[in-house]
């Protein structure tokens, strides 16, 4: 059997004048940070992918106790450690990074001390720190999508749901207007997708929480050669000015796609 290791995010404050304990907590909140655990030690890994996780909460403010691989547990705690030690968090996956920020945020809107533990690391969060992404590294981008449509509609905030292959499912935000006047039923079916976000320019990653719909696109997952043919003829007479065309695209990609 594989050894198994803690993680434990403990919230700590008061409730009026009632310090914190688990009967206080609204089952919202709880919900709340049993998604952040989630994506702080799974970032951008399927439930299907991922290893078991189990969970307790118990006394001593609010201690919520996530049980998981031991292997995931060091590996958490050093993140931890080089979070506190460098004080930022903008080079965690996005889905980590936006979990530390909305702990950030509950310990501000609430005033409570937030501390996650693991392997002998720490880190506390409380309304003094500031563990937020750096806006200076994120720039508006276009992506290309492809996946199969699983969910569409919302009241107030109308979205789509693309499973995709490579980031699993994401929300897309879009106008209800589209979603009325489409020609015919969308759901179940594979598409191509334009989509507008934001995009950290030092890691390359997508922020799936920015996600806004511009168009869907027929698209068929079967690879045509004579297509590709085509569109590599169309293109050559671009490349021919360009004496090395691998060269060239090394260096417009950058070391971090080379």
């Amino acid at each position: 059997m594989d050894a198994l290791g803690e993680i434990e995010i403990k919230v700590e404050g008061r409730v009026g004048a009632r310090t914190l304990s688990p009967e206080l907590v609204d089952i919202d909140e709880i919900r709340e940070v049993l998604e952040q655990a989630g994506d702080l030690l799974f970032p951008g890994v399927r439930r299907a992918q991922r290893p078991l996780i189990s969970y307790e909460i118990a006394e001593g403010s609010v201690r919520h106790r996530f049980r998981t691989l031991m292997q995931t547990v060091i590996g958490f705690g050093a993140v931890l450690a080089q979070v506190e030690a460098g004080g930022g968090i903008d080079f965690l996956h996005e889905r980590s990074a936006a979990a530390v920020e909305k702990l950030q945020r509950l310990a501000v809107e609430k005033d409570y001390v937030v501390t996650l533990s693991a392997n002998g690391s720490r880190l506390r969060i409380d309304r003094t720190t500031r563990y937020e992404r750096d806006e200076k590294l994120w720039v508006d981008a276009k992506f290309y999508l492809y996946g199969e449509l699983v969910d569409a509609g919302g009241k107030s905030s109308p979205n789509i749901h693309l499973d995709t292959k490579e980031f699993g499912v994401l929300r897309i935000a879009t106008e209800k207007e589209f979603l009325k006047n489409a020609d015919a039923n969308l759901l179940y079916r594979s598409f191509g997708l334009r989509a507008a976000g934001r995009q950290n320019l030092r890691t390359f990653e997508m922020d799936r929480n920015s996600l806004t719909f511009i168009e869907l696109l027929d698209h068929n997952p079967e690879y045509s050669e004579s297509y590709l043919d085509g569109l590599l003829r169309k293109a050559a007479p671009a490349w021919e000015a360009i004496p090395d065309a691998e060269a060239w695209l090394e260096e417009i990609r950058g070391a971090a796609h080379a």
